[in-house]
């Protein structure tokens, strides 16, 4: 049967009240402060839009099913009480009757671990539990790099460049299976975060940061050939694997080899709870200059009328068609220098050009910005030495290079450079101040992988980590909704009593 949900919220809360009078009467003393937060953040939540949501994913024939909203609701309460079994949470639903009537049912009839399974196959589009086959040839593993935490080098056969062309004609096709979870995101906490004001969607400064994700101790594989039999242990034989989606990286954090997932997580860096906006799990041995590619046009396939106005990129993404394609889509990236892309040795005939993009003068000083010319596209840098003590204007350099009043100036042509000579330039305040906000980002993927426990999920499949990764960022985004200085539930509670 299709789903009704008859009464909405407003019966979902009479239940709630209903039964915490009834299993707790002295709750109001009992329970700690932590715990009431919680129940005063689900209580107020509204999910009942998405019984209308997952309408197509039922049949009209059948038992009545547990309500989506429902179901959604308690697993995002399994994640805040760091519950991170399906089994153990159906478990504890039936002896913890707090989190069974806060999830919406009634106490002593809760779902059980084939309903949850059942619901994660529904939100999930597709009817393969990963997105590619489990049948296919060995994987290469990374190179290990040279020093501590660095990126291994990349193991993909395209470059940035034509990865680029190729995904701006044809937009990846990755996330469709998700498209039913991220549609929930996106209606009932991506764009309630925008009508708080807690993320301007009109205009997003998006920071960008990959994260390794271990989803098992080891590759596990099984040999599809006779090779082994006959002494060839590296053949190139297609093998099955249990996790296809997965492979062999390297942890740059930790020196070592994983296996499981790159997590690339866009998150919203102009926002003071460093809100995400949008995830992509790939293989672990994707490096983040084509994760970023890959995440950022599934975006704009999901998130078409987004208008992002600001990139912030850590020098991993360090590659001129970065600065190409920002330009030419009028979005201004703040990208740290990796020191590979190398500068051009001489700059207008005799100025060399330092790390930040500043020109040195035939002596070896770093010149003066003088501002910018956006109109121009050009930033001007003036003599160095240059003083106006006095009233007057003198050169105090040994051996001037110019006999002009203000001295020797250059003007850095963004179109010469678009990757060292930008505006803002990285030698600026303005520049400085604006990527510090990148380690959003980090604190974003942070706040899933610690406190919410992504990695302890154990799944097997790309759709149960999907499942858990969206659920995830939804109560991400609950957490920075604020809520009411006294507990509504609360005084509704104590005035029954």
């Amino acid at each position: 049967m299709k789903p009704v949900n008859i009464g909405g919220h407003p019966a979902y809360q009479k239940r709630v009240l209903e039964q915490l009078r009834k299993y707790y009467p002295d709750a109001a003393s009992s329970l700690p402060s932590s715990t009431w937060e919680i129940l005063e953040k689900f209580y107020a939540l509204d999910l009942s839009a998405v019984d209308e949501i997952m309408q197509d994913r039922y049949s009209v024939f059948g038992p009545d099913p547990r309500l989506p909203s429902d179901m959604l609701r308690s697993v995002m309460l399994s994640i805040e009480f760091k519950v991170t079994s399906v089994t153990a949470w159906v478990a504890d639903m039936r002896e913890n009757h707090l989190h069974a009537l806060l999830s919406g049912f009634n106490v002593g009839d809760t779902p059980g671990i084939g309903t949850f399974y059942d619901f994660f196959s529904r939100l999930w589009c597709s009817d393969k539990n990963n997105l590619t086959d489990a049948v296919h040839p060995p994987k290469e593993k990374p190179k290990k790099p040279n020093g501590k935490e660095e990126k291994a080098p990349p193991v993909e056969k395209v470059t940035v460049k034509e990865l680029f062309e190729k995904l701006e004609q044809e937009p990846p096709a990755d996330m469709d299976a998700c498209t039913r979870l991220f549609e929930i995101f996106s209606s009932l906490f991506l764009n309630r975060s925008a009508e708080m004001g807690l993320i301007n969607l009109k205009s997003l400064a998006l920071a960008g940061d990959g994260t390794p994700v271990y989803t098992a101790a080891q590759e596990r594989k099984k040999r599809t050939c006779n090779c082994l039999e006959n002494g060839i242990r590296d053949c190139k034989c297609n093998r099955i694997y249990r996790q296809p989606d997965c492979n062999i990286g390297w942890d740059s954090h930790r020196n070592r080899y994983y296996f499981g997932y790159d997590l690339y997580m866009l998150t919203a860096s102009d926002s003071d709870n460093d809100l995400p906006v949008f995830p992509l799990l790939g293989p672990a041995s994707r490096h983040d200059s084509h994760g970023f590619i890959y995440n950022w046009f599934s975006m704009k396939k999901f998130l078409p009328d987004v208008n992002v106005t600001k990139l912030l990129l850590d020098s991993a993404h360090d590659a001129m068609p970065y600065y190409l394609y920002c330009r030419k889509h009028h979005i201004t990236p703040f990208i740290d220098l990796n020191g590979k892309g190398g500068r051009p040795p001489v700059y207008k005939d005799d100025f060399t050009i330092d790390n930040d993009g500043v020109p040195i003068c035939k002596q070896g000083f770093r010149m003066r910005r003088d501002g910018t010319e956006s109109m121009k596209g050009r930033t001007k840098f003036k003599c160095p030495k240059i003083s106006f003590k006095g009233g007057a204007i003198t050169c105090t350099c040994e051996s001037p290079c110019s006999d002009a009043k203000y001295g020797r100036t250059v003007h850095l042509v963004q179109k010469d450079n678009p990757r060292l000579f930008n505006d803002p330039p990285r030698s600026s305040n303005e520049w400085k101040l604006e990527y510090n906000a990148r380690t959003s980002a980090e604190r974003c993927n942070k706040r899933e992988k610690i406190d919410y426990k992504l990695e302890n999920g154990r799944h097997r499949s790309t759709k149960m980590w999907y499942c858990r990764l969206f659920a995830i960022m939804m109560c991400q985004h609950l957490d920075a909704w604020a809520l009411p200085k006294s507990s509504r539930l609360k005084d509704l509670f104590e005035q029954a009593a």
